[in-house]
């Protein structure tokens, strides 16, 4: 199946779950509305929870924000007690995600599904490799939740050269009457001492706290672009651009290495790796994608080094249409199996392909995110912007998909529909439940009303980064430092 090019016919948004159409509408926004971007508020990453309560969002300044859902009612207290306990965000400044939604009190009691701002913490910080001279980024590539196990939560998150395992826990509750410290902390005098007392627990507010419980380092020469966390929640894979390692959370001085496409001599490099994710229902199988536009299954049951793949999955070029930036434009920049684990869906710079797992030899659906641009690849490769490396995900029941695109515009596909639809992430339509409007833009001859040329596109304004809720029509997307929220009108 190919998917249209350009705009988008489903009046408000796909029948992505049941079989009626979605009209998409505004929910929330997060972030600053500064013209003025600071480069360390960029956001690089954005993760649900498995149960879609909690979402997570990284940025360049290597801070993790985590949003909680609320309940339908949601007292003024609770809100109130929420904001200040999180007012301040890392390094002392205030993060720029707090006490943006644009919803009013009275609607927020009323409202279905909204995220507030639940912790902010400083993930990674800049740090310098004094062997090579080179600087690493503190911005934060990935972030992947554990399935919950307790009360807590835990995450993955990484940038460029380190992985840390974050523990997220409330605390409500603290012990007063030590026998050997003073409520203030100080210690006692021991000859003072003339009564046992046992501690109790009294209530306080509440507190959410995040604690890195495990930093898994120095196993990684090249820039980390992802991990996952395989099925057995014991062990997860992570990947840079020639090689893959194989970790168990509790530990952290030793990697396995299961693919390694380092050439002896550097000169013959002609790919490097540039995805890669676990199959999620079996441990022992997982994909990595290529800069040539291959992707390799491996399954780990074969060999310690997954050197040689199981399948390999390629669609044949056409050559009536090679240029000089096949190359560029074929690279794959995400892949995500799909939630059933029997299609896989992988991302290059102008398309969306769906592979079943059981034939390597072409996609059984191609879906064209922004054609248009084919024209435009010399002036896109010149200000860089062919190399932008797109993600994509899934919906909760696999029948829709969602990517984005230039200009703020993000595109969602129905797979069992058939159709597609352009959406744009705008504060000029983030009105509380504004139904959004599907966007077209035009491509040559007369422009008709609503449309947008695309010699008008934005392309500093651009959506990398998007995520859907596992279980609910509620989608997230990330634009520049602010972070949308839409959901279905249903909701």
């Amino acid at each position: 199946m190919a998917g249209a090019g350009g705009g988008g016919g489903l009046g408000g948004g796909p029948a992505a779950m049941g079989g009626s159409d979605l009209q998409w509408c505004f929910s929330q926004v997060k972030g600053a509305i500064d013209e003025d971007v600071a480069e360390a508020d960029i956001i690089s990453t954005v993760e649900f929870n498995y149960s879609g309560d909690l979402l997570a969002t990284g940025d360049k300044g290597g801070r993790v924000v985590i949003f909680q859902k609320e309940q339908e009612m949601v007292s003024p207290l609770r809100v109130a007690v929420s904001s200040a306990r999180h007012s301040c965000g890392a390094r002392g400044r205030h993060s720029p995600y707090v006490a943006m939604s644009r919803l009013s009190n009275k609607s927020r009691l009323h409202s279905r599904g909204e995220y507030n701002v639940y912790s902010t913490f400083q993930s990674h910080e800049p740090e310098f490799d004094y062997l090579k001279s080179l600087e690493i980024e503190e911005k934060i590539n990935k972030i992947r939740w554990l399935p919950q196990q307790n009360a807590a939560h835990f995450l993955l998150s990484t940038n460029d050269k380190t992985i840390k395992l974050w523990k997220i826990s409330e605390r409500d509750k603290r012990a007063e009457g030590y026998n050997l410290k003073d409520e203030d902390g100080r210690l006692r005098d021991p000859f003072r001492i003339t009564a046992l007392r046992v501690p109790i627990l009294k209530p306080m507010d509440l507190m959410v706290e995040a604690s890195p419980r495990r930093i898994f380092a120095n196993a990684h020469t090249y820039h980390i672009n992802s991990i996952s966390v395989n099925s057995d929640h014991e062990t997860y894979l992570s990947a840079d651009d020639l090689r893959i390692n194989l970790w168990h959370l509790e530990i952290t001085d030793r990697s396995f290495n299961i693919v390694d496409i380092k050439p002896v001599n550097m000169e013959e490099l002609t790919e490097v790796i540039t995805a890669a994710e676990f199959h999620p229902h079996q441990c022992n199988v997982f994909v990595y994608s290529s800069s040539k536009g291959t992707i390799r299954l491996c399954d780990m049951r074969s060999s310690a080094l997954c050197d040689r793949h199981s399948k390999f999955f390629e669609e044949p070029e056409d050559p009536s249409s090679r240029s000089f930036f096949s190359e560029i434009i074929s690279s794959i920049s995400d892949v995500k199996f799909s939630h059933s684990g029997r299609y896989m869906m992988t991302r290059d710079y102008l398309s969306v392909k769906v592979w079943d797992l059981n034939m390597e030899t072409r996609p059984v659906e191609t879906y064209q995110v922004h054609e248009y641009l084919r024209s435009k690849l010399c002036s896109l490769y010149e200000n860089d912007c062919i190399f932008d490396k797109f993600e994509c995900c899934w919906s909760g029941s696999d029948s829709a998909l969602m990517t984005g695109s230039y200009n703020n515009f993000f595109r969602m596909f129905d797979r069992s529909m058939r159709r597609d639809v352009t959406l744009e992430a705008s504060r000029e339509s983030s009105k509380p439940r504004a139904i959004l409007k599907p966007r077209k833009v035009c491509t040559g001859g007369k422009r008709k009303k609503d449309e947008i040329s695309v010699d008008s596109l934005d392309f500093n304004k651009k959506i990398l980064h998007t995520a859907w809720h596992p279980l609910d029509n509620v989608i997230a997307v990330a634009a520049t430092n602010n972070l949308y929220i839409f959901q279905d009108k249903a909701n």
